[in-house]
């Protein structure tokens, strides 16, 4: 129900720096052996000849380098004449199969996952019910077109009334109110309050599915307990819900109107289809029909009041902020939210996709 306020580094290193001692990890001390300087230090006696192991070759260091520069080009000439083998081609082959095979395990065991793995911080949990995740409301379906009086199906109003401004939808709910299961007046009525509050308050952005899931979840577009929603607007019999007397988890809201709207003049009750109270319908009511009454029964007046509602303290309804602080305006609870949420999301989708 609408209201204003019935809703409800390594330890070593770090000590070694303290002792003002150089770091084990920044510098390593290397040792310079240098021979003794002249006429310093006792007399040593250097051989006449160099001293050579028992086990080493007879030959001098370039024989030496000679001999193995030779092995290794022999070994050289071994492997190409090998590869040039049918047998060895297809050893070299395979070996490079391998190779790439490790290479690409390698890849994917470790490069992939480190680019697949999600954002520092970013949440890994599922998504609950009743929000979307993002930065926008729900699924808003498609906008309501207008059609001009010669094309609208013919329509009669109840004697003594005017014909319905949104009836210029009717072409475009008679469809959706099937798909959907809306009655085609409630459909029309929320098209319609999507249409002039595009024009009056264009920042809102408000959808008719958002209207849509208000309806639903109050008095289900007010068909609640067996009611009828008439041709007019008007639901038969009339809805009022449960005095706000403090029970059963209800707030406590004494009556405001001495029963006019509600018929109870002990406590307030939300009525219509659109379940307002008499204090915000006397703040928020719109004559949307242009019948000449502000008639809180009335669904197209009271779909295009909730609209205004929704829309105060200039709230955007394109962004989930701006949709929350709207429906939470409507009503507290965070059940209720979800609610509506699901339920305008999910008519966005099928109007879209079905």
């Amino acid at each position: 129900m609408a209201s204003d306020d019935d809703r409800a580094p390594d330890t070593r290193d770090e000590s070694a720096e303290k002792a003002g001692q150089p770091s084990t990890m920044d510098t390593l001390s290397v040792t310079a052996i240098r021979p003794p300087a002249p006429g310093g230090g006792p007399d040593l006696k250097v051989p006449t000849q160099p001293h050579k192991p028992k086990h080493a070759a007879g030959e001098s260091p370039g024989d030496v380098l000679e001999s193995k520069q030779g092995r290794l080009a022999e070994r050289r000439e071994a492997v190409r004449t090998w590869a040039g083998r049918p047998g060895g081609r297809t050893m070299v082959v395979g070996a490079l199969i391998l190779v790439m095979l490790a290479l690409a395990f390698v890849g994917g065991r470790y490069i992939v996952p480190a680019t697949a793995k999600p954002n520092a911080g970013a949440s890994t949990t599922a998504i609950p019910e009743g929000t979307n995740g993002g930065g926008a409301g729900p699924e808003t379906g498609n906008a309501p077109i207008p059609q001009v009086r010669s094309e609208t199906p013919s329509y009669s109003p109840p004697p003594g009334t005017k014909e319905r401004p949104a009836d210029v939808l009717a072409v475009w709910a008679a469809p959706r109110a099937v798909k959907l299961d809306i009655p085609p007046v409630a459909m029309q009525a929320y098209g319609y309050a999507e249409l002039i509050t595009a024009r009056t308050t264009p920042r809102c952005k408000l959808t008719w599915t958002t209207l849509a899931g208000i309806g639903k979840i109050e008095s289900n577009h007010g068909r609640f307990n067996g009611a009828l929603l008439q041709e007019d607007g008007k639901s038969v019999p009339t809805i009022v819900g449960p005095p706000l007397d403090g029970q059963s988890g209800r707030q406590a809201i004494r009556d405001t109107d001495q029963g006019a709207l509600d018929t109870d003049k002990t406590w307030d009750r939300a009525v219509g289809a659109m379940q307002f109270l008499p204090s915000t319908w006397k703040q928020f009511g719109i004559d949307a029909d242009g019948d000449g009454v502000i008639d809180i029964n009335d669904i197209d007046d009271a779909a295009l009041t909730a609209a205004a509602y929704l829309c105060a303290d200039g709230r955007d309804l394109s962004t989930m902020e701006g949709w929350n602080a709207a429906i939470h305006a409507y009503n507290v609870p965070e059940e209720y939210r979800a609610a509506v949420f699901n339920a305008a999301n999910d008519y966005g989708r099928r109007d879209r996709t079905g």
